[in-house]
């Protein structure tokens, strides 16, 4: 009787689309090799990455000669807690950011610098050193308020069949999580890892890359970085992870 119970009230929650408990991490799907490899701060080849936006962290940029450490401390203790936030609408500009839409707003709002272009080391460095100073902290983003429009677009973005192949990202990371593609298992598609290591392209690399990726797997159209599209399938995807641990750089396949 009690097991009965327990499975109406699992059932009633999917139904409203609540999440009874967080999905699995893409780490759990890698061997346990690759899991200690992920772990041991000296082997995680992602950690070159957050070194270089330590350095950059501490380095003055821009018109105004002031470091991100300028105004959060050299020890970015600060950042603790941030990463778990975002995407996250920005209240000046109403505009949705990803955490390298909120590190490039910075350089340009404060220290009249230039943007750095998605997927340079600049940019995968800091943003990489941000995610970091909130290892192992759950992912907890908002969707309401402000922030319910874009989850909207994102949520039908996931669920929208794209491309050549007909396929919706949902057919993916919902019906067939956990089977086998090509000598890989396919994952919740969560974005918890980002930036991270992927052995396909030997480098560190942002979510909004791997988007494009499976938007050129089924043969559709690749958004340009930092699109509208993208930004709100990154919200989508944060709630999907909610309650998930950071931990980038985390290592993929």
């Amino acid at each position: 009787m009690i097991a009965g119970r327990v499975l109406v009230l699992a059932a009633l929650l999917v139904s409203v689309g609540v999440q009874a408990e967080p999905l699995p991490s893409g780490t759990s799907f890698l061997s346990e090799e690759l899991q200690a490899r992920q772990a041991d701060e000296a082997a995680n080849p992602g950690m070159l990455w957050v070194d270089e936006g330590a350095r950059l962290w501490a380095t003055p940029q821009g018109a105004t000669g002031k470091a991100c450490a300028s105004c959060h401390g050299a020890d970015a203790a600060s950042m603790r807690g941030v990463a778990v936030r975002y995407p996250a609408v920005d209240a000046e500009s109403s505009d949705l950011l990803n955490l390298e839409g909120r590190i490039n707003l910075c350089r340009t709002r404060h220290q009249e610098a230039e943007p750095y272009a998605y997927e340079t080391d600049q940019l995968l460095g800091l943003t990489a050193f941000v995610a970091r100073q909130s290892f192992g902290m759950p992912v907890q983003v908002e969707t309401g308020g402000a922030a319910a429009p874009f989850y909207a677009a994102g949520e039908a973005f996931f669920h929208r069949r794209q491309g050549q192949l007909n396929l919706s990202c949902a057919q993916c990371h919902d019906d067939n999580a956990g089977r086998s593609l090509r000598g890989d298992t396919i994952s919740y598609g969560l974005g918890n890892g980002y930036p991270a290591y992927r052995l396909e392209w030997q480098s560190v690399g942002s979510l909004q890359r791997r988007l494009r990726s499976c938007s050129y797997g089924v043969r559709a159209v690749q958004f340009d970085y930092g699109s509208s599209d993208y930004l709100a399938l990154e919200l989508y995807l944060a709630k999907r992870a909610e309650g998930v641990a950071i931990e980038t750089p985390a290592i993929r396949r």
